[in-house]
């Protein structure tokens, strides 16, 4: 049910949506911090979300979290939040392990759900959980919140509209130093049973996703992985991210999963290309990057520089040929929500609060749109292709 009142100009409808949050960590507060800007960001919307109840299994952190972000309710028990009869949306920002249980647990109680990725430890955990959700006819959001940037939008504008010509290449990467550390702790993200497996589910599935978006699904790939840490110092339960770094002669613990990817893809419409991943590699922050080459043209785009792109539109004029750094500014999809200014640059809590603003605009308008759990079936296909290729040493196919 959604509540619909009359506020305000009697010719502006609003409709309130009642949000529940699980996981009040960084990501959790990153998606309330999203959900609270969307009557300032989409006004003209009328969609009004409503933070009803967060729940963290550290009762301060909860309490913490329902001060900061005006929630009606906190608790220490996620499934008060699925239970809670004014919840008709559940946002799950817990660690892997947790997703696929509450993801199932929302959609058996009729609710909509946004889950971060990945939707399941295991690409096998993400396929049923998205199968649950297309049965249950329940809209869905996953946290692919890369694809919001609004040069990234324009990237995939410029490509429907045919600015590149037939595309040919494509190459994705994600490079991330959060675990470059020797000394970054032993968390949930390097433990089989609780992360799955690493990079995997944890960046790769942006780089697959993002590759879906701008060029299309991937037909067949071959692919390979490395552990190059194989220790890191044991965490303490309840304190820090992570980020976190502990000592040496720190008690430690063997990692279970690995640290990089690297991936050759051929796409179904013939594009090639290559995806790579790690979190162990030394200078890169937080590239997530890529870069599209086709017969007229190519762009280049990295999240380090978000509100930049790299273009390569050669006209005539050969004072004009080469690559040029393109702006982010309000003729470019969704710039100007956040800012009136070209070279006014967005962050990452603005792509979260595009992210929540078109799920919950997907429930309002009875539309699922992407990337919903659907996207994330089809990375799961994508990185199942990766693991056998692992396997075999030889060339894959993806499955439909």
């Amino acid at each position: 049910m959604l509540y619909v009142q009359n506020k305000g100009n009697r010719d502006h409808m609003t409709t309130t949506l009642n949000i529940g949050v699980i996981g009040m960590g960084w990501m959790g507060m990153a998606h309330s911090r999203g959900y609270r800007a969307i009557p300032d960001r989409f006004w003209d919307s009328g969609i009004r979300p409503r933070l009803v109840i967060c729940a963290d299994d550290l009762p301060a952190r909860a309490a913490q979290a329902q001060q900061m972000f005006d929630f009606a309710e906190s608790t220490s028990d996620w499934r008060k939040v699925i239970e809670h009869p004014d919840v008709q949306v559940v946002n799950i920002a817990s660690p892997n392990f947790l997703h696929k249980e509450m993801v199932l647990a929302a959609i058996a109680a009729g609710k909509h759900v946004f889950c971060e990725k990945p939707i399941g430890r295991y690409p096998e955990e993400a396929i049923e959980v998205a199968e649950a959700a297309r049965r249950a006819g329940v809209m869905t959001g996953v946290g692919f919140n890369y694809r919001w940037a609004p040069l990234v939008q324009y990237t995939h504008q410029l490509i429907q509209e045919g600015k590149l010509g037939e595309l040919t290449h494509y190459r994705g990467r994600f490079y991330s130093m959060y675990g470059s550390n020797p000394y970054g702790q032993l968390t949930w993200r390097f433990k089989f049973e609780q992360a799955g497996y690493g990079v995997l589910g944890d960046i790769m599935t942006h780089v697959v996703d993002m590759a879906h978006f701008l060029v299309g699904p991937v037909d067949r790939l071959v692919s390979q992985r490395n552990t190059f840490i194989k220790e890191r110092p044991l965490p303490v339960p309840g304190r820090g991210t992570h980020f976190s770094v502990g000592e040496p002669g720190d008690p430690a613990g063997a990692v279970e999963n690995e640290d990089y990817i690297g991936t050759l893809v051929e796409f179904a419409n013939g594009v090639q290309g290559a995806l790579e991943t790690s979190r162990t590699v030394f200078g890169p922050k937080c590239e997530m990057a890529y870069e599209i080459y086709g017969a007229k043209g190519a762009v280049k785009w990295n999240f380090e520089r978000m509100n930049e792109l790299q273009v390569y539109l050669p006209d005539e004029d050969l004072g004009h040929d080469g690559f040029t750094t393109l702006f982010g500014g309000p003729d470019h999809p969704l710039h100007g929500r956040f800012n009136p200014g070209p070279g006014i640059g967005l962050g990452y809590d603005d792509l979260k609060t595009s992210e929540a603003f078109h799920f919950l605009k997907s429930i309002v308008d009875g539309q699922q749109i992407e990337p919903g759990f659907a996207a994330a079936y089809t990375a799961a296909r994508t990185n199942q292709a990766m693991i056998r290729s692992w396997e075999s040493g030889c060339w894959e196919g993806v499955a439909a």
